[in-house]
């Protein structure tokens, strides 16, 4: 990888491993819908005008129904979940089960149609990944927010599918167009119950400065950053940075929020990270042997 590679990948794996950090900090002083409308309506307006520049999107009026499922599922949906799932449970482990993503996609494109086998290690990531969300959410289920704990895996859920639509229905639409017209899309939906929940009283520094981070930071230059890595290292290795997101996510709720670091935890993460990289690893394929000649590799 590229010097400039690796300096996109480090700053995907931070961009998108503390918006956990900052929906915590966000929903202490606003409501759930503003927290969303404030991170799409603000990252439409900065992507929208670059969007643009490419030319109209002719086949926004084709594709408006496989776009309209991934901006719900991908962002809809899975955004203000996470939003009511932080006033109760701590972002580290929010984060953590997020990790969980990889996983359900295996099963979701089982499930689904994918035609490849799943091998003997890519079943034992299943198993291993899985045990690591149990370790990790029993204790919470135990403590009185088990509805935080599903709002949090639907999410997981949700971020499992909306690839799989991108890839079966969407592969050939530009990824900035798609993604600034999906932010205005989820913007729209959001103004009214944004409008309902308005404070009364500005919210105070530390609450605003999480929503522009999430806007800003997270959601608008975190898209052009992922676009930029894509183009640099190819989609598939783009797409590694996301087994560092855990750990940037517990380091920034223990450092920043002063959350717990406990033996569950960890071992959770050590679980979820293996599951996730075995369950996730592309099947080796046997090379083509010409008859008479000796195999190699």
């Amino acid at each position: 990888m590229s010097g400039r590679g690796w300096v996109l990948f480090a700053a995907m794996s931070i961009l998108w491993g503390i918006p956990y950090l900052m929906i915590k900090v966000a929903v202490e002083g606003v409501s759930v819908p503003m927290v969303v409308f404030a991170r799409t309506v603000v990252g439409a307006a900065i992507l929208l005008p670059l969007a643009l520049r490419a030319g109209r999107p002719t086949w926004l009026r084709e594709r408006w129904k496989p776009l309209l499922a991934f901006a719900v599922i991908e962002i809809m949906i899975p955004w203000g979940l996470l939003s009511d799932a932080e006033q109760h449970i701590t972002s580290s482990m929010t984060g953590l089960l997020i990790a969980a993503s990889p996983i359900v996609a295996v099963l979701i494109g089982r499930l689904t149609g994918d035609a490849e086998r799943l091998g003997a290690a890519r079943w034992a990531g299943l198993a291993v990944g899985l045990a690591g969300v149990v370790v990790l959410a029993a204790p919470a289920l135990g403590d009185g927010s088990p509805w935080a704990i599903v709002e949090v895996l639907l999410v997981a859920v949700c971020y499992a599918t909306a690839p799989i639509i991108a890839a079966r229905r969407l592969s050939d639409v530009p990824a900035l167009p798609m993604t600034a017209v999906c932010l205005g899309g989820a913007a729209l939906v959001y103004a009214a119950p944004a409008a309902l929940t308005w404070p009364q009283t500005l919210p105070d520094g530390r609450v605003l400065a999480a929503l522009a981070g999430l806007a800003v930071l997270c959601t608008a230059l975190a898209f052009l950053v992922f676009f930029a890595l894509i183009r640099e290292v190819g989609p598939s290795r783009a797409l590694v940075f996301t087994y560092v997101n855990p750990a940037v996510a517990v380091t920034a709720g223990v450092l920043v929020l002063g959350e717990p670091l406990t033996a569950s935890i960890v071992v959770a993460f050590a679980l979820i990270l293996a599951g996730s990289v075995l369950a996730t690893a592309p099947r080796a394929r046997k090379p083509i042997t010409p008859v008479g000649s000796p195999e190699c590799r």
